[in-house]
C-alpha cells in the first residue's frame, strides 16, 4: 500500500490527497468502494509510517509526498506578515517560506524543510515547513499593550502581528512595559499562538531596557557561568608568578605604551619601535589572554562560545570575565602585564623582511588617548597641556608617525580599498539617557593603530604559513561579478563611469581603489563609497587561507584582540604550542579540528553579535530621535527600497521615510537607488540632500520615521 500511496501522491506534487480522495483513486474501478476496518487500519498505519519517515506529511487535511524537493534541516530566523525565511544548515542563502506553509514556526525553532526548485526574490528558493525539528526554548521580547481589555505582545523580532496574552499570564507586567515571555500555547498557525510573561524588564522608553531585550532575546549572555566567573577571578587574584617572568624577555625597561579610546577598558595592545641601520624593528605587544585561559576550560568554552566582546553605546557584554578584560589581562600603565610579542622587521621601504614571536613582560609607559595624541601631533588648541603626559614616549611617536605615514601610503598604493564607514559615538549621561550623538573621530593616531595591527596580523598568518601551523586566518573574498556588474550601473547613474577590471587579484582592488581616490572631492564621493562597501563580500574566519581582497594581503590572521575575539586567541594558543617546541604532527594532530570548529562557531557569532549591536544602538539612537519629533532636520538619502528612502542625519542616526510621506505626485523605484516623480521628472536619489521632518521615533524597535518636506 505505501508504494501506492506514493506514486498516488506523485501525480498530484502541489497540492496533495485528502484521506477520502487517496481511498477513492485506492478503489477505482473496484466494485466494492468502501474500505474495511482491516483496510482501514492498514491505510492509517501506512500514512503514519510514511510521515515518520518523512516520505509524506500533512498539510492541513491534505497528504504531500516529499519526493517533489530537497529535505533539509535548518533553523526559521525571521517571521514577517505573510512570509518567513530560514536558513537550511551549511547554506549560505536563506530559504523564503509563504506564511501559510510554516505550520507556526517561530524564529529559533529548528525545522525540516521541503524545498522546492522555484525561485523567488533574490535567488532564494522556495519552500515549506514539514514539522518542527525542535521548539525554541529562547525566552522572547516584546512591549506590552492593551485594547479593548484584550492584552497582547508586539514582539518587532518574533512575528509582526501583536501575540495575544493567556489570561492571568501577565505577571504584574502593564502596558507600555517590556516583558520576557515564551508562547502559553503553540497553534498550527501564528495566528493560534498565545503567550505568557515571564519577566519584566521596564519601560519601553528607555534604551537600557529596550538593549537588554534584545539581548535577552537573540541569546547574547551577559552573565558567565559560576565556574567560569570563578576561574577568572582565581587567575586574577593569583598574578604573575616569579618563575614566569624568568622564563620570558622581560621588555619592562622598554618605551612600550598603548593607544586607545578615552573610554576604553580592555588594553589589550600595545607598540614599540627601534630604529636600525636598515630600517625599523616595529614590536606590537598583546595581552597573553592564552597564558591565563586553558584550552577546554569553563573560561575557553564560554569565551568560545560567546566569540567576541559585544560594545555598544557606554556599555559592554565581555567575552571574558572583567577581572581578565580589564584587570589582569588588560595592558594598564605602570604594571607587569604578560604579553606575546610580535616584532616585525621592516626594510626603508616599508617591506616586512623578518618576523618573530615571543613571550615577554611589558610595563607599558602610558595610556595613550588617540583624540590627546590627534591633537598633539596635529598641534591644535590644547596640545601645551599635554606634553607632560607624553614626555617620556614623545620622540618614539614622532619616528612610529613618520613609519606610519610610510606604511599608509604603500598600502595604499598596493589597492587597499580605502573605504570609509561613519561610526556613531553615543555619549550617555549618569542618568543612563542619551545626551549626544555624533561622528566618531577617526584621526591619524587611529590610522597608525590600525597599520601596526595589520602589520602584526600579517606576520602571524605568514608565520603560521611558513611552518605549515593549523590555523584561523581571517579571509575575504573578491566581490561577486553580478555585484560587480550591479555595482557598475549604479555608479552610472552617478555619472562615475567603472573602466573594465579583472574579475580578481590586486588589479581589481587597485582598480576600485583608484575610483575612489579620483572622485574623493566629489560630492557623490560619500555615495560611491558607500555602493562599493554594500558591494563587498562579507569577511570571515577560516582554516584555509584564501587571502583578503579588501586589504590587498596574500596572508592575514587576527593576532591582536585575544581579549574580546576567539580567533586571535585561538591562534594564540596553537602559536605558542609551536613556540614551545611541539612537533609539527602533534600541532596538526591537535589543532586541526580546532581550528575549523573555531572558525566556523567564531564567524557565526560575529555576524548574530554585530546585528545585536546594531539593534541595541538603534534603540538608544531612537531614543535621541524622541527629543526632536516634529522638528525640521537636513540629511541625506542613504537607501531606497520599493517601500521609501532612508535618510541618514548628520549625527548619524537613520529614519525612513515612506512612500506616503513622499511629496505629492505619482512616484516610481526603479529598483535600484533612486524614485522618479513621472510628471515632473523630479528624482530622489541615493546621495541627494533633503529636508525631513521627524514624524515618530519607537525606543524598542530602534523605528525612526520622517516625511520630506
Amino acid at each position: 500500500m505505501d508504494k501506492k500511496i506514493l506514486e498516488l501522491l506523485k501525480t498530484h506534487p502541489e497540492h496533495g490527497l485528502t484521506r477520502q480522495e487517496i481511498v477513492r483513486k485506492l478503489m477505482a474501478g473496484k466494485q466494492r468502494r468502501k474500505l474495511g476496518g482491516m483496510q482501514k487500519k492498514k491505510l492509517t498505519d501506512t500514512l503514519e509510517s510514511l510521515i515518520a519517515k518523512d516520505r509524506v506529511f500533512a498539510r492541513g487535511p491534505r497528504y504531500v509526498s516529499t519526493d517533489g524537493g530537497e529535505l533539509v534541516a535548518g533553523r526559521l530566523i525571521r517571521v514577517s506578515t505573510s512570509f518567513g525565511f530560514a536558513r537550511p544548515d551549511g547554506w549560505e542563502k536563506d530559504v523564503f517560506l509563504p506564511g501559510r506553509l510554516m505550520r507556526g514556526a517561530i524564529p529559533g525553532d529548528r525545522v525540516l524543510l521541503l524545498v522546492s526548485g522555484e525561485v523567488h526574490t533574490d535567488a532564494l528558493r522556495e519552500g515549506e515547513v514539514v514539522r518542527i525539528i525542535e521548539h525554541s526554548q529562547r525566552p522572547f521580547a516584546g512591549v506590552l499593550q492593551v485594547e479593548g481589555g484584550v492584552y497582547a505582545l508586539q514582539t518587532n523580532k518574533l512575528l509582526q502581528q501583536p501575540l495575544p496574552v493567556a489570561k492571568g499570564c501577565l505577571s504584574g507586567a502593564r502596558p507600555g512595559d517590556v516583558v520576557l515571555a515564551d508562547l502559553a500555547y503553540r497553534g498550527e498557525r501564528h495566528s493560534e499562538h498565545t503567550a505568557q510573561v515571564v519577566e519584566n524588564l521596564g519601560s519601553s522608553r528607555d534604551p537600557a531596557v529596550c538593549s537588554a531585550a534584545v539581548l535577552q532575546g537573540q541569546g547574547i549572555p551577559t552573565a558567565f557561568p559560576p565556574e567560569a566567573a570563578q576561574q577568572a577571578v582565581l587567575a586574577a587574584n593569583q598574578g604573575i608568578h616569579p618563575k614566569e617572568l624568568e622564563a620570558r624577555l622581560d621588555l619592562r625597561e622598554q618605551i612600550i605604551f598603548t593607544i586607545d579610546g578615552a573610554d576604553s577598558k580592555d588594553l589589550d595592545d600595545a607598540i614599540s619601535l627601534r630604529q636600525e641601520e636598515n630600517g625599523w624593528e616595529l614590536g606590537v605587544h598583546i595581552a597573553d589572554v592564552s597564558h591565563y585561559v586553558g584550552a577546554g576550560t569553563p573560561l575557553d568554552e564560554e569565551a568560545l562560545r560567546r566569540g567576541s566582546s559585544l560594545y555598544y553605546a557606554d556599555k559592554v557584554v565581555p567575552m571574558l570575565p572583567h577581572e581578565l578584560s580589564s584587570g589582569i589581562c588588560s595592558l594598564h600603565p605602570g604594571e607587569d602585564r604578560l604579553a606575546f610579542s610580535a616584532f616585525i622587521t621592516l626594510d626603508k621601504q616599508g617591506n616586512q623582511t623578518g618576523r618573530r614571536f615571543v613571550k615577554t613582560v611589558i610595563r607599558s609607559r602610558v595610556k595613550g588617548v588617540y583624540a590627546e595624541l590627534n591633537t598633539l601631533h596635529g598641534k591644535k588648541r590644547g596640545a601645551a597641556a599635554l606634553k607632560n603626559k607624553y614626555a617620556e614616549v614623545w620622540p618614539t611617536f614622532i619616528e612610529m608617525a613618520a613609519l606610519a605615514r610610510k606604511l599608509i601610503k604603500k598600502r595604499q598604493a598596493a589597492g587597499k580599498m580605502m573605504l570609509q564607514s561613519t561610526e556613531s559615538h553615543i555619549v550617555v549621561g549618569e542618568d543612563g539617557k542619551v545626551e549626544n550623538i555624533v561622528s566618531r573621530e577617526h584621526g591619524f593616531c587611529q590610522e597608525l593603530i590600525e597599520e601596526f595591527m595589520l602589520q602584526a596580523n600579517e606576520a602571524a598568518a605568514s608565520f603560521a604559513l611558513e611552518r605549515g601551523l593549523p590555523f584561523v586566518f581571517r579571509v575575504h573574498d573578491n566581490p561577486s561579478p553580478p555585484k560587480l556588474e550591479q555595482l557598475g550601473q549604479m555608479l552610472e547613474q552617478l555619472s562615475i563611469f567603472m573602466p573594465t577590471l579583472p574579475e580578481a587579484g590586486p588589479g581589481l582592488s587597485s582598480g576600485l581603489s583608484k575610483i575612489l581616490q579620483e572622485i574623493e572631492s566629489r560630492p557623490c564621493a560619500g555615495v560611491a563609497n558607500t555602493l562599493m562597501l554594500r558591494s563587498m563580500a562579507k569577511a570571515r574566519y577560516s582554516p584555509q587561507n584564501t587571502g583578503h581582497f579588501g586589504l590587498a594581503l596574500d596572508n592575514y590572521a587576527h593576532f591582536t584582540s585575544p581579549i574580546r575575539r576567539y580567533p586571535d586567541l585561538a591562534i594564540h594558543r596553537i602559536l605558542s604550542a609551536a613556540l614551545s617546541g611541539a612537533k609539527p604532527e602533534n600541532l596538526t594532530r591537535r589543532y586541526t579540528a580546532f581550528a575549523a570548529s573555531a572558525a566556523a562557531q567564531s564567524t557565526a557569532r560575529e555576524v548574530a553579535i554585530a546585528g545585536a549591536a546594531r539593534d541595541c544602538e538603534s534603540c538608544y539612537k531612537a531614543s535621541f530621535m524622541r527629543s526632536f519629533l516634529g522638528e525640521k532636520m537636513e540629511g541625506v538619502v542613504s537607501g531606497c527600497i520599493s517601500r521609501g528612502i532612508y535618510v541618514q542625519l548628520e549625527n548619524t542616526c537613520e529614519g525612513m521615510v515612506h512612500r506616503a510621506d513622499f511629496p505629492p505626485g505619482d512616484w516610481e523605484f526603479d529598483g535600484f537607488m533612486s524614485f522618479v516623480e513621472r510628471a515632473t521628472g523630479k528624482k530622489l536619489r541615493l546621495g541627494d540632500p533633503v529636508r525631513i521632518r521627524v514624524l515618530a521615533a519607537e525606543v524598542f524597535t530602534g523605528r525612526v520615521d520622517f516625511a520630506l518636506i
